[in-house]
């Protein structure tokens, strides 16, 4: 049996990572959850899963839960990290949105816990302090994204030394069939209307500007082992096929099925077995046709902006992460249009001073110059045009 604690058990991975532990209570127990402000949802969680221990990263909503239920509840970061760090857990689902997953990551790994990742940032932004921590303390991690885990299923088995080229695939979101001068009227509903998945609000703009296959991009480099070079991305709007990887031999291997988020996330927990699931079976014949084709990156520049940063290395993905996360919430709150998103991280990029070689708090401490100055950039855009 595992021992589970989820850091972002109120949000769609968190909440599909405990059905698929209620469909298999001989195989997991929870140990640990989390949430941001929904109280409500982690309350009854509670009640449905008896952890040890619960974090509120808000205060006030921490003292609120307190009032409700007897149980440890710790607030904030130190919260996160608390529940990455039980003794009681082996394995740490991280599921948060943003940045603010690095460290609880971070955390985890030097408690020697198991990680099952979802939460893109920590490889975008600290690649290769992570990936460092992990050989070092000799834990697994596990990816939970689609893509990721049909690469890690393609490979298993195989000489990774063989692999010619790796590609990821994507739906190419609301806007694949959309001109520039379209993109200049989206607004905020067009944009979280994704085709084919049903995710957050930030990650499903992020999937609209492509800036989430760029991070899958740089995820792909750190967990495989790869150089830029190879890794490829293509516009497949059907999502059956999650990702390939071709040999040296031309023979390439893809990993298929109906878009489903609980079959990356069950598969992340479960290796080396698998287990019996609830999902809709592929049929070829229902799916009727797959559609392949390139990229515009003179739409999507964002999934251009993250090779860039993903080459560079040192803190520049640090700093394009960070202002796309403070520019897709000024978007989701109605305060920038759509294309001033890629605009923000691009000017954040050019300015930025990149360290080559950084240590964790200098990754996080560019984070957080990067927000600041995003922010700035909008408040003054505001004041213009006030």
């Amino acid at each position: 049996m595992k021992a589970l604690s989820i850091l972002g058990s109120t949000g769609s991975i968190g909440t599909q990572t405990l059905e698929i532990v209620k469909s298999n209570p001989s195989e997991f127990k929870i140990i640990g959850l989390s949430t941001n402000q929904n109280i409500e949802l982690l309350e009854k969680q509670i009640r449905a899963f008896n952890p040890e221990a619960v974090a509120v990263m808000d205060k006030e909503k921490a003292d609120e839960l307190r009032e409700k239920t007897d149980i440890t509840i710790y607030e904030g970061l130190e919260g996160l990290n608390k529940i990455a760090s039980l003794e009681g857990a082996d394995t740490v689902v991280n599921s948060l949105v943003g940045s603010i997953g690095v460290v609880p990551t971070a955390t985890a790994i030097k408690h020697k816990k198991n990680i099952a990742l979802a939460n893109k940032e920590t490889l975008v932004t600290a690649g290769s302090v992570i990936m460092g921590l992990v050989r070092k303390h000799k834990v697994d991690l596990m990816p939970i994204d689609s893509e990721h885990s049909a690469i890690f299923q393609c490979l298993n088995g195989e000489n990774r030394k063989e692999v010619s080229r790796i590609t990821l695939t994507c739906s190419g979101g609301p806007f694949k069939n959309h001109a520039l001068e379209q993109l200049q009227r989206v607004t905020k509903a067009d944009a979280l209307k994704h085709p084919t998945w049903s995710m957050g609000a930030k990650i499903t703009i992020d999937s609209a500007t492509l800036m989430n296959k760029g991070f899958e991009v740089i995820e792909t480099r750190w967990l495989y082992d790869v150089p830029y070079e190879k890794i490829d991305v293509v516009m497949h709007p059907q999502s059956i096929i999650h990702s390939l990887v071709e040999f040296h031999d031309t023979s390439v291997i893809a990993q298929l099925g109906w878009p489903d988020m609980k079959i990356p996330i069950q598969y992340a927990l479960s290796f080396p077995k698998r287990f019996p699931l609830n999902a809709k079976p592929l049929n070829l014949i229902e799916a009727k046709h797959l559609d392949f084709r390139a990229i515009d990156r003179g739409l999507f520049p964002c999934l251009s902006y993250a090779y860039l940063a993903g080459k560079k290395g040192g803190t520049l993905a640090a700093v394009m992460n960070a202002a796309n996360e403070v520019a897709v919430r000024a978007f989701l709150q109605d305060e920038i249009g759509f294309l001033e998103i890629p605009q923000l991280i691009k000017a954040q990029m050019d300015t930025h001073q990149n360290i080559r070689n950084p240590e964790l708090e200098e990754i996080m401490e560019v984070d957080r110059k990067a927000r600041e100055s995003t922010q700035k950039m909008i408040e003054e855009k505001e004041l213009v045009a006030k």
